[in-house]
């Protein structure tokens, strides 16, 4: 459920949220086993220089022709924010940045990432590098739901490498609200952005902002727009899966009607106040004609309140119904022909 939209899929400057792309393309090397975090990549002077201490920007404070390892290099990302991580992963696993990033828009148009076309792996200004708050919240949502055993990493407070040790820069982190990700962004062309979550309750709220003045505006904005997530808005479970939502007549069938069921949970998001006012309607063309078979779409369900969009979830047939046999099939036009229904 989408809360609140506010140019959201107005194209803007990224910034280093670019870098939870270049992280969930390793994630899912991880997962496929095609890399192991005890696996290391050199430093080449491309990465030190243009990542590296002397940079002048976001850094791990990598040695040059050094080598680190896939999990420190994980962390450099994702809790310092360097730029030279990103850099010396996207050489390690692709070859060249040019080469990783083509990875990155493949894995964007998959998700349907469709206001979003990347340049490089970390999130340097560039005209032609560009995203979305929508997009972006698509990309939380997977990296989330798609690698839930390395999303942890997102919720580390700090790390030292080299020496060096730095706090993650996510305000959320240490609001007590149950944040657990995921990266910040600043340039001065896209000013101090987030795209933070967090989980109450078992209820989950991915929020992204950006163009903030300062960071502590982002930090203000980010935690008053989780809070008013969490407070004005609720869960309402409606359905589990399988559950007998109407029974439907059935025309020329074995059976006089069939259980119409959603195929999957269905829970919907609505403000607090818009809860007394909900509406759920089943709708279908009836007699549903025979045959049916089990799982066959024959209806759906439509669910509204004052100040969300409608929702609309498919209705199934919760079982099979074969067609009568001629006979039958006669004897049941007879009897509609002759009471105006079936027998």
């Amino acid at each position: 459920a989408v809360l609140l939209d506010k140019h959201a899929d107005e194209p803007m400057f990224p910034s280093s949220m670019t870098k939870m792309m270049t992280a969930y393309i390793v994630f899912d090397k991880l997962q496929k086993g095609e890399l192991n975090l005890t696996d290391t990549f050199p430093v080449s002077e491309n990465a030190w220089r243009k990542g590296g201490a002397v940079s002048d920007s976001s850094t791990m404070f990598l040695d040059v022709h050094s080598r680190a390892s896939v999990g420190d290099l994980i962390q450099g990302v994702v809790v310092q924010s360097g730029n030279d991580a990103c850099i010396t992963l996207a050489e390690g696993i692709s070859g060249s940045e040019e080469a990783f990033v083509d990875e990155m828009n493949k894995r964007a148009k998959e998700m349907g990432m469709t206001h979003t076309h990347f340049r490089n792996s970390t999130g340097y200004p560039d005209p032609e590098h560009y995203s979305s708050a929508h997009d972006l919240a698509i990309l939380a949502e997977h990296t989330i739901n798609d690698h839930p055993e390395f999303y942890k990493y997102y919720s580390e407070i700090e790390f030292t490498y080299n020496g060096h040790r730095q706090g993650n820069r996510n305000p959320l982190l240490y609001r007590g609200i149950g944040a657990d990700g995921l990266k910040t962004g600043h340039t001065e062309a896209s000013g101090f952005g987030l795209t933070g979550s967090a989980i109450h309750d078992g209820r989950r709220v991915i929020i992204v902002i950006n163009g903030l003045p300062t960071m502590k505006a982002r930090a203000a904005e980010s935690e008053r727009l989780m809070d008013w997530a969490f407070r004005e808005f609720q869960d309402v479970a409606l359905f589990k899966a399988g559950d007998m939502v109407d029974q439907a007549p059935v025309w020329l069938g074995e059976a006089k009607t069939v259980k119409l069921v959603t195929s999957q949970a269905l829970t919907v998001t609505l403000p607090r106040r818009a809860r007394q006012n909900m509406t759920v309607v089943a709708s279908y063309n009836e007699p549903i004609p025979a045959p049916i078979k089990a799982g066959d779409i024959v209806g759906k369900l439509k669910i509204t309140a004052p100040g969300v969009a409608p929702v609309e979830v498919p209705l199934a047939a919760s079982a099979d119904v074969t067609k009568l046999g001629p006979f039958g099939r006669a004897a049941e036009a007879l009897s509609y022909l002759m009471l105006g229904h079936t027998s």
